[in-house]
């Protein structure tokens, strides 16, 4: 091929490498921002089909919205206040404990025992040393714990822009779907506008059943807590609820941080946490092999292979809001391929 400017043509080339590499810093920096419109939209979704359904029985849109948002909110904040009493009840245990152990150790000649016990260790310098060392690196630890601090407090925030985001998607599902639809081809307007509320529709399934997954989880986990007098019930059966909501490995997850949590808060001898463990490896199977076919039974169609590599992709990309997203954003694609690649295939 003959090149009759190749200035003019490096020229263009480089502007739109750079034009490339603009655009690609831009989507880097508003990857938080997106993160929290794509989690925002996933929840909306997960409304529609409670509000379809008080829709189908006659009740106005309007407060089949507020309903099902007040309902949800609610249960959501009448939990984190159930949790708050023992989250206190349990740091106030820890503060006694920690309290006794530092009284009975300067009760005691810490020094003399541990020359008695290491013959070979200098107690004193190690002391001075430890000492030293802290002093060096106290500010390394300050600005950690002020990190963590920080990091908490713009995860408070993100959840709160999450939650206005949420509502506003809710309110609008529909203004924002014809919005959609007024972009496409009046052509194929309807072709389009039949896959977009079945996508939609699959989305919406998709949350509810893990929701509905997750729930269970939750309310089973305090009340066999509850039954073998377990530490920090309520809790717990928190944590169980938000690792379910991941999927393949969120129960698992919750399940080991639950087990290690009761090792490690109850007594020296309790079968407390080897209970729990037992409970957790059969529930573990009734869930893959009984409650969650049952309630997934209508949400996605989705291969089992398809499911393990979605997730994972999802994971490596969006991190725990793409491990979530993945398999619904697979089935959605399913969907595609088997609505329109495949018959367009077909007609060739």
């Amino acid at each position: 091929m003959r090149i009759e400017n190749p200035f003019r043509l490096g020229f263009v080339a480089t502007l739109g490498a750079i034009t490339a590499l603009v655009l690609g810093g831009m989507m880097s920096s508003l990857g938080t921002v997106l993160t929290y419109v794509g989690a925002a939209l996933f929840l909306a979704l997960g409304f529609e089909p409670i509000i379809s359904f008080l829709e189908r029985h006659r009740w106005p849109r309007p407060l089949a919205i507020v309903v099902s948002l007040l309902v949800v909110f609610g249960a959501f904040s009448l939990l984190v206040v159930a949790v708050i009493p023992s989250v206190t009840e349990q740091i106030g245990e820890l503060t006694k404990r920690y309290n006794a152990l530092v009284e009975q150790l300067a009760s005691s000649n810490l020094i003399e025992w541990a020359d008695r016990t290491f013959p070979g260790l200098d107690a004193q310098k190690a002391l001075e040393d430890g000492l030293n060392w802290l002093k060096d690196n106290i500010g390394v630890i300050t600005g950690g714990v002020l990190q963590v601090g920080v990091d908490i407090l713009n995860g408070f925030f993100g959840l709160l822009i999450i939650a206005i985001l949420t509502l506003y998607f809710v309110s609008s599902m529909h203004s924002i779907k014809r919005g959609f639809y007024q972009l496409t081809p009046a052509s194929r307007r309807g072709r389009i506008a039949e896959l977009t509320e079945e996508i939609t529709g699959s989305v919406g399934k998709y949350v509810m059943g893990q929701t509905s997954l997750a729930l269970v989880n939750g309310v089973l986990t305090f009340i066999f807590l509850t039954v073998i007098d377990a530490a920090m019930p309520a809790v717990f059966a928190l944590v169980a609820f938000l690792g379910s909501l991941i999927p393949l490995v969120g129960t698992i997850s919750a399940s080991v941080i639950i087990v290690v949590a009761q090792l490690a808060l109850t007594d020296p001898g309790s079968p407390t946490w080897w209970i729990a463990g037992i409970y957790y490896l059969v529930y573990m199977q009734l869930e893959a092999y009984v409650i969650s076919p049952r309630i997934m039974a209508h949400a996605v169609k989705v291969p089992g292979p398809i499911v393990v590599i979605a997730a994972l992709t999802g994971g490596t990309l969006l991190g725990l809001l793409g491990a979530m997203i993945a398999i619904p954003v697979a089935a959605s694609i399913l969907i595609i391929v088997e609505r329109v690649i495949i018959p367009a295939q077909n007609e060739r």
